[in-house]
């Protein structure tokens, strides 16, 4: 079964590139100097420093795999292949909570990219799910914990 491309944008593709450039040159080495150093202290039953660098050394070894499986099958979301004034991957939305009348203004992404208090949603998020395909004034409604919210969408970019 073929995996389903990850949105990313040309920010996001950076992003992960300089993260796994900076595992497998920096922490890799890192985490292997720091085990060697555990292993001189004998007895791994009882030695900390061991334990938490082969955690480390998971951490860093499943994070590695993780952005390869994702640079192995992304696509590139273009600024120029959007549609003016229709909510897509990439699109800055802003919008009004039509309760509480609070704006909101953030970017939809892909998952990798997701980042909410930078203000970048999931595209697969309940509330980027609704926005996607919509345009400007339109009243979306949002299935949230406390019931259902409306927003209406004030612009896209």
């Amino acid at each position: 079964m073929k995996d389903e491309k990850v949105m990313l944008t040309r920010e996001g593709l950076e992003k992960l590139q300089k993260e796994l450039k900076y595992l497998k040159e920096v922490e890799r080495p890192e985490v292997a100097q720091k085990i060697q150093e555990a292993l001189a202290f004998g007895d791994l039953s009882e030695n900390a420093e061991y334990a938490a660098a082969k955690d480390r050394q998971a951490f860093v070894e499943g994070r590695i795999l993780s952005i390869e499986k994702i640079l192995e099958n992304y696509e590139l979301i273009e600024d120029g292949k959007k549609k003016d004034g229709v909510v897509s991957v990439g699109s800055k939305v802003k919008i009004k909570d039509m309760k509480t009348k609070t704006t909101l203004e953030f970017t939809i992404v892909g998952s990798p990219e997701t980042d909410p208090l930078s203000g970048k949603i999931s595209r697969n998020s309940p509330l980027g799910k609704a926005l996607l395909g919509k345009k400007r004034g339109e009243v979306i409604s949002v299935k949230v914990p406390a019931g259902l919210a409306k927003y209406k969408i004030l612009k896209v970019e």
